[in-house]
C-alpha cells in the first residue's frame, strides 16, 4: 500500500485488521468479500463474529430498507418504539419461551464491552460483593471493568491504570492436567484461601481470543454447582460464541445449564449493526430507573434486523443446514489435522466456532497471510497467536465452505512444508 494512502496519513497507529488484510474492500455478499479490484475473498472471519449469517443477507436487507423507507424511528434511547417492541416480542416467542428461559432483557450501550460492564455492575449490586472471578485466556472487552476480567497482557498493559477486583482462575486445559476444576473448587471454598467471595464467575464456554478453547460438559456443570455453593452469580459471556456460532443459539445450551446473566452482542443484530443486551433472572432486576444508561442503547435499525434474523431459528431447513455445516466442518478439520507431519495441528472449538493450533505464532501468521493471498480472510488468536480461528457464516453454502477449507489446507501445506525445509538438518 502507498505511504500516502489516507489511512496512513490520517488514521491512528491503533488500527489492526487493516494491517492484517491489506485491501480496500468495496462490497460483500453472503460469505464473500470483494475488494476495489473486484478480487473475491471467502470470509472465515465474519466481522470477528458479528456476521454469523454472512454479509447482506437478502431477508435482513429487505427488512432494514423497508424500515428506513417508511421513515422508521432511528434513535430513541430507551423510549418504546415499534421496532423495540417487535424485537422483544420476537425474542421471547422464538428464543426464550421454547427454551423455558425466564429472563429480563436489558439493552446496554452498543458494544459487547458495554454488556460486560453492565453485567459486572449488576452482579455486584445484587450480591453486595466487589470481586469477580474470571479465567486465564479470557477476553471480555477493553473498557476498564471488562478489561480487568480480560487476561491478555497486551490488552491489559494499555489500560494505564491498576486493574483489580478480579480473581484469576485457570480455564480448562491451562494446567495441562485436567485438574483445573478441582483446583477452582478448592481455592474458592477453602476457609483459609485469603480471597473475598466473588460476586460472580464470568466465563466464555468457548474462549475466542484466548485460542478457541472449549470447556467440557463436566467443567461447566461443576462450575455452575460451585457458583451456587458459594453464592456467586454465573455470567456467561456469549458475545462471540452466541447467536448460533456453536451450532445452537446459546453456547450454554449444550450443557443444560441456565446462567444468572448472559451477555449478547456481535451477531444479535444479524447485520453488523451495533447492539448488545443482557439477559438475567427477574429476581436480579434490582436496577433503579436510569441507573445504567447509554445514549445509543436504542438502535432501532438493529432491532429490525435482529427481529428478522430470529426467524431463522424457527426455520427447520435453516437449522438442518447449520447442523450439516457443523458436521462437515468437524469432519474436514479432523482429516486436515491428521495430514501434516512436521507439526501436528490440534483441532479446537465447538460447532462453527473452530480453531487449528499449529503451536507457533509465526507459522499461524504466515498461514493467514498465505490464505489471504489465495483469496480468504482468516485471523489468528491465542496467547501466542498460534491458533487459526475458523468462523465462516453458520449458514454458508457447502461449496463455498469446501472452497475455503481447500484454501486453508493449501496454505497450511505451503507454510508447513517451507517451515519443515527450513528446519531440516543440512547434508554433510
Amino acid at each position: 500500500m502507498s505511504a500516502t494512502a489516507p489511512w496512513e496519513r490520517l488514521e491512528s497507529n491503533v488500527r489492526f485488521y487493516s494491517r492484517q488484510y491489506p485491501a480496500v474492500f468495496r462490497s460483500a455478499d453472503g460469505p464473500i468479500l470483494i475488494d476495489e479490484h473486484n478480487r473475491r475473498y471467502i470470509d472465515f472471519f465474519c466481522g470477528a463474529g458479528a456476521l454469523n449469517y454472512g454479509h447482506n443477507h437478502p431477508l435482513l436487507k429487505r427488512a432494514v430498507l423497508d424500515y428506513i423507507e417508511r421513515n422508521g424511528i432511528m434513535h430513541s434511547l430507551d423510549m418504546q418504539t415499534e421496532a423495540r417492541v417487535g424485537f422483544l416480542e420476537r425474542f421471547q416467542e422464538t428464543i426464550l419461551a421454547p427454551r423455558s428461559l425466564d429472563y429480563k432483557v436489558q439493552f446496554t450501550g452498543p458494544t459487547g464491552t458495554n454488556a460486560v460492564e453492565a453485567a459486572l455492575k449488576l452482579a455486584r449490586k445484587v450480591t453486595g460483593r466487589s470481586a469477580v472471578a474470571a479465567f486465564t485466556g479470557a477476553f471480555h472487552g477493553v473498557s476498564v471493568g471488562a478489561l480487568a476480567a480480560t487476561a491478555s497482557r497486551n490488552n491489559r498493559n494499555a489500560a494505564g491504570v491498576q486493574l483489580d477486583q478480579v480473581i484469576r482462575l485457570p480455564f480448562e486445559g491451562f494446567l495441562g492436567s485436567g485438574a483445573e476444576i478441582t483446583f477452582i473448587e478448592r481455592i474458592l471454598t477453602a476457609p483459609d484461601n485469603g480471597l473475598s467471595a466473588p460476586a460472580a464467575i464470568l466465563f466464555e464456554t468457548v474462549q475466542g481470543e484466548g485460542g478457541v478453547n472449549a470447556a467440557s460438559g463436566e467443567f461447566v456443570e461443576r462450575l455452575f454447582a460451585l457458583a451456587r455453593r458459594i453464592g456467586a452469580l454465573v455470567i456467561v459471556d456469549d458475545i462471540q460464541a452466541g447467536c448460533g456460532r456453536t451450532g445452537r443459539f446459546f453456547s450454554f445450551e449444550h450443557f443444560g445449564v441456565v446462567p444468572d446473566i448472559v451477555c449478547l452482542s456481535k451477531s444479535i443484530s444479524g447485520y453488523g449493526f451495533p447492539m448488545s443486551l443482557l439477559l438475567f433472572a427477574p429476581e436480579h432486576d434490582v436496577w433503579k430507573p436510569g441507573e445504567h444508561n447509554g445514549t445509543f442503547r436504542g438502535n432501532n435499525v438493529a432491532f429490525v434486523a435482529a427481529a428478522k434474523a430470529l426467524e431463522f431459528w424457527r426455520d427447520e431447513a435453516f437449522l438442518d443446514a447449520v447442523a450439516d455445516n457443523v458436521a462437515h466442518l468437524e469432519a474436514r478439520l479432523a482429516m486436515l489435522c491428521e495430514r501434516f507431519e512436521f507439526v501436528r495441528p490440534v483441532r479446537k472449538g465447538r460447532g462453527m466456532f473452530a480453531g487449528i493450533d499449529v503451536h507457533d505464532g509465526a507459522v499461524a501468521d504466515a498461514v493467514s497471510r498465505e490464505a489471504f493471498s489465495r483469496g480468504m480472510v482468516i485471523e489468528t488468536c491465542g496467547a501466542q497467536g498460534s491458533v487459526l480461528k475458523i468462523m465462516p457464516p453458520i449458514n454458508i453454502d457447502a461449496a463455498t465452505l469446501d472452497d475455503g477449507l481447500g484454501i486453508l489446507e493449501e496454505s497450511l501445506e505451503t507454510v508447513l512444508t517451507a517451515a519443515a525445509c527450513a528446519t531440516a538438518p543440512g547434508e554433510h
